[in-house]
């Protein structure tokens, strides 16, 4: 089996493949300051509480990760090979990707974007914009041909919100989640309409923009925690796969390992 790891800079998520089905998926909270051994037993907890037996925690031969956060490599590297015996395949330079990466610097990249491209491509074969909802909002565009072209990067729902909160002494943290109008008349729900319906549109706004830019009609593909619940407010986002990170990391190592 293959257990695949993506690291953002809020979220860890983990899926276990037996093959090519994903028959597990965790997310938990990306800390820098827990240990290899809290990690560890994290982790077995998991896998306890999905009822996991020991023995097929011993049939993970091989581990993928993707990682935007640094210092987590220190931690997670070190438990790969603590606790399961294997040493990680890192998505990073010199990994094989089978997709042209044109970007002024590939480097900067972050590779759950690269990741995010490769599983979209594989999965349609065509133009795509893939609009991922993690800590920052992040747009890919995906060539007919299969190439990666590039992108933009927009604060975080989450990130806005907060900020909201913080910097405006009389409004109070909200829940995210859609109100019943935009027109609104109370505090919470003005907030909430703010929010969800000011990214729904900042989504179409990019996405419009791209296209122009690309002179393509791609497919609008959504990824992310927040997917499945801003998606349907936008008119462009055409598609909803929550699990594409950890399906790219699968086709990766997949394509590494032969």
């Amino acid at each position: 089996m293959l257990l695949v790891i993506d690291v953002g800079n809020t979220n860890t998520v983990l899926g276990l493949f037996d093959e090519d089905k994903l028959i597990h998926d965790w997310r938990i909270r990306t800390e820098t300051d827990h240990t290899v051994d809290e990690y560890g037993m994290l982790i077995f907890n998991l896998y306890q509480s999905s009822r996991i037996k020991t023995e097929e925690i011993k049939e993970i031969k091989a581990i993928i990760i993707s990682c935007v956060v640094p210092p987590m490599l220190n931690i997670l590297e070190p438990l790969c090979i603590k606790y399961f015996n294997v040493k990680p395949m890192i998505v990073g330079p010199g990994i094989k990707t089978g997709m042209p990466i044109y970007y002024d610097n590939p480097k900067e990249v972050g590779a759950d974007r690269i990741v995010n491209a490769v599983a979209a491509y594989n999965k349609y074969h065509k133009a795509a914009i893939i609009i991922d909802f993690g800590t920052a909002t992040t747009f890919d565009y995906i060539s007919p041909k299969g190439e990666y072209m590039g992108g933009c990067i927009a604060p975080g729902i989450f990130i806005s919100s907060e900020a909201l909160f913080q910097k405006a002494a009389k409004l109070p943290r909200v829940e995210f989640s859609k109100p019943k109008a935009v027109i609104t008349k109370d505090t919470v729900s003005a907030m909430q309409a703010g929010i969800m319906f000011g990214y729904a549109g900042l989504i179409d706004g990019i996405v419009e923009r791209m296209k122009k830019e690309a002179k393509t009609n791609p497919m609008v593909i959504a990824t992310g925690g927040l997917a499945a619940v801003v998606a349907p407010e936008t008119k462009s986002i055409e598609k909803v796969e929550e699990m594409l990170t950890l399906e790219g990391l699968r086709i990766i190592y997949e394509l590494n390992c032969k």
